[in-house]
């Protein structure tokens, strides 16, 4: 339930950013005929996310055996790649996002492009809803309980909802560089976890060779147990890992937590120009 809530908190809340910020633009110019189209552009984005998901899932469920796995094995690679990118780039800008999204936004009100402030919103649901659901569905793909990590995932995403909808209101404060820097080490333990469980799939999947058992840790992954859930829900510790599980874990958690605990150097302020005579 963990991974799925932090997944749909962290998601949910720059495309309700965004959204939000858009939506305060036309609102305080007096479009509201520009703003009824985002809202409308918003459910489209949604809708098409939730038939992107439910046609994996459909998919998946009719394929045999070897080719599920496969098939797992390509949805936690791409999961692991949007996660990885999508970590980096809120470091890079999370320090000033509020500010470059008002810009872009005030920008094209400006030059009187209302439509491209719609689009903009329908384009940043749509890329985060299709984040959300691939990487949900390859977490679902190693949960033994779907319906506690789907709860998981629309708690994060109205709690998302709510908190940008405070900040459009005005009333709701936060750090967004610390907020995106914790959810981002939660965010890499999870992928870490996907690492793993990819590298199982593609074995099972006649992709990879079966590596050489590492630990036995059935005492601690017992399932139906919280630390089975804690362990192979968040982490992706599996009750017999190999040692390409084990180095594929470590290869990957160590560098991009480093990464996203390494201080962010402060941006530079440009040079003042001399005075002119």
């Amino acid at each position: 339930m963990l991974p799925t809530f932090v997944i749909g908190l962290r998601e949910g809340l720059e495309a309700a950013l965004i959204v939000g910020i858009i939506a305060s633009f036309l609102a305080q110019q007096g479009r509201r005929d520009a703003l009824k189209k985002v809202w409308l552009g918003v459910a489209i984005a949604v809708a098409i996310c939730v038939a992107v998901a439910v046609g994996l899932q459909i998919y998946s469920s009719d394929l045999p055996q070897k080719q599920q796995e496969q098939l797992e094995t390509v949805i936690g690679a791409i999961a692991v790649v949007m996660v990885s990118y999508m970590v980096l780039w809120m470091k890079r800008h999370s320090r000033d996002l509020r500010k470059d999204l008002e810009g872009a936004a005030g920008r094209a009100l400006t030059e009187g492009s209302a439509s491209a402030l719609v689009l903009m919103a329908f384009l940043a649901v749509l890329r985060e809803g299709f984040e959300t659901s691939v990487f949900l569905l390859a977490t679902f793909n190693e949960s033994d309980n779907p319906a506690y990590g789907g709860t998981g995932a629309a708690l994060g995403i109205v709690l998302a909802a709510a908190i940008g909808y405070g900040i459009y209101r005005g009333g709701v404060r936060i750090n967004l560089s610390r907020f995106f820097r914790i959810t981002g080490l939660v965010l890499i333990l999870v992928a870490a976890g996907l690492v793993a469980t990819a590298l199982m799939t593609a074995a099972e999947g006649g992709w990879l060779e079966q590596g050489t058992r590492a630990f036995d840790l059935s005492w601690l992954v017992r399932p139906g147990t919280p630390a089975s859930s804690v362990a192979t829900g968040v982490l992706g510790i599996q009750p017999y890992p190999d040692w390409t599980m084990v180095t594929g874990w470590l290869l990957y958690a160590v560098p991009m937590a480093a990464v996203v605990l390494w201080p962010a150097r402060p941006r530079k302020a440009p040079a003042a120009r001399p005075a002119t005579p």
